[in-house]
């Protein structure tokens, strides 16, 4: 085993920002947001020798109230998981994050990552519903542009002939995304975080988080969404864009707004988020010339002396105590309740309940 160290922040940002599978999300910004907005306890584990740092593995202890939870590495993204140097030292954060559990009393420990763990068969650890969209970015927003296929040429350029707008900051802008995104949710069926949420992301990224909003021709914002910077990757974490300005496509000016100023900065990659492959959004990623990339996601039970054990991850997660039929029911049935409320009851609705929401 690799000596567990205890490391400044800076240092372990130092690493994420050389790794070359880091990514924003694997940031100590990430964790700060955690703890300043939802109040959840952050671990991030360490590996190396002679005090440098040769791997890590952040951890968020996400549980509700009075109950024991889960450590989710990491939680309200689609990846982070360990980041080593090598893949025993991978193995071996691993087992200490199931040791670190099994210590706290805590009965679960998932694992989110970008790519197949050590010590794992790729084929245990595969999401089977869900694929991260990438596209590798050329040199210049002109060369992306071209390499478009036409219809998509002319719904980006369609907004700015309509006299839409768009705009780049940060927390200067959190006032007019934050009522977009919350009704977008909520016409979603989905509860929303909140603000101080976003609020801590766009304070604890500095400049590497950045904040656009589609305007139309008399400044309503439309749509909006957050870029997370990670030298080799560009993520988007959240988007969204009203329904009822659809046919002004903001969207497409939002996402080309992301797309040229990742290109300009000379970012390698761009992360659309996660889809479910044949569903509206993963078509919408796709006509941009993205790819979908497998999601590696794991769950473990921990128990007394794992590292004496090969890995072995739940066959198939337990997340509700539920048949098929009647959780997919329920989530219907929720979803409709939703998408009912009105806005304010909404948002508090959302603070309650989304932060114990790990995805």
């Amino acid at each position: 085993m690799h000596t567990l160290l205890t490391i400044p922040k800076p240092s372990i940002d130092s690493y994420v920002l050389k790794h070359p599978h880091g990514l924003a999300y694997h940031l100590s910004a990430w964790q700060k947001a955690v703890e300043a907005a939802y109040g959840f306890k952050c671990f991030c584990l360490t590996a190396g020798t002679r005090g440098c740092i040769r791997g890590i593995l952040p951890l968020v202890h996400l549980h509700p109230p009075l109950m024991p939870g889960a450590l989710v590495s990491l939680p309200y993204c689609d990846a982070a998981g360990p980041l080593a140097d090598t893949p025993e030292i991978e193995q071996d954060l691993i087992f200490s994050a199931l040791n670190l559990a099994h210590t706290l009393h805590i009965p679960s420990v998932s694992i989110r990552s970008a790519r197949p763990m050590a010590g794992l068969a790729p084929e245990t650890t595969v999401n089977p519903g869900k694929v991260r969209m990438l596209l590798p970015l050329p040199d210049s927003a002109d060369v992306l542009m071209k390499g478009l296929k036409a219809k998509v040429r002319s719904q980006v350029k369609k907004p700015f002939r309509d006299g839409l707008t768009v705009q780049s900051g940060g927390r200067n802008l959190l006032e007019a995304f934050y009522p977009l995104f919350a009704e977008n949710m909520r016409d979603l069926g989905s509860p929303v975080h909140a603000k101080e949420w976003l609020r801590q992301i766009l304070l604890r990224f500095k400049n590497r988080a950045v904040l656009f909003i589609v305007r139309m021709p008399d400044r309503t914002p439309a749509a909006g969404g957050i870029l997370l910077c990670h030298p080799r990757m560009v993520s988007v974490p959240w988007a969204s864009s009203l329904r009822r300005y659809n046919r002004w496509n903001p969207n497409m000016m939002l996402y080309w707004a992301f797309l040229k100023f990742a290109t300009d900065h000379h970012y390698p990659m761009f992360d659309f988020g996660r889809s479910t492959p044949g569903e509206g959004t993963y078509g919408f990623k796709k006509q941009w010339g993205a790819s979908p990339v497998p999601l590696h996601w794991a769950n473990f039970k921990p128990a007394p002396g794992y590292s004496n054990h090969p890995l072995q991850p739940l066959a198939r997660p337990v997340t509700s105590t539920l048949s098929g039929e009647k959780e997919k029911s329920l989530r219907r049935y929720a979803e409709t309740a939703i998408k009912r409320m009105p806005l304010p009851v909404f948002k508090v609705f959302g603070q309650i309940i989304r932060k114990h929401i790990s995805l």
